[in-house]
């Protein structure tokens, strides 16, 4: 039987995209809202990879956007489980950016999510650690 700690380092999920002209806003940087968006994702399939359950988001927290994220970027997001409680969890994501023909990266944008697990009758059920 798995640790807590290796399931959650199993269920760290990183997704790769490219921010297209289509998804920034009049200062060509990519919108907060898709960023959001995108963010959600990660954090529900890092979500059910650890739970292996049905997941909704019920919130979100802080979202801190720290760095503009240009058109033609980039940019690598990683949702980590970071707490596991009774029948929620939240998980962390973090926005990573880099420039197509330069090196190096920087983080942009952060928040935490929070998710219920649900049964069948889409009842709040009990997480496995």
């Amino acid at each position: 039987m798995d640790s807590l700690e290796e399931k959650i380092e199993r269920s760290e999920t990183r997704v790769f995209k490219t921010v297209f002209p289509n998804n920034t806003n009049h200062y060509d940087t990519l919108f907060g809202g898709t960023a959001l968006s995108m963010m959600d994702e990660v954090a529900f399939i890092a979500a059910t990879r650890f739970s292996r359950l049905r997941c909704v988001t019920v919130s979100s927290d802080r979202i801190d956007f720290t760095h503009p994220i240009p058109a033609g970027s980039i940019i690598e997001l990683v949702g980590r489980v970071e707490h596991v409680g009774n029948t929620s969890m939240k998980v962390r994501v973090d926005i990573y950016v880099e420039q197509m023909y330069h090196e190096g990266r920087e983080k942009a944008v952060s928040g935490l999510f929070t998710f219920v697990a649900l049964d069948e009758q889409h009842q709040p059920t009990r997480i496995a650690r």
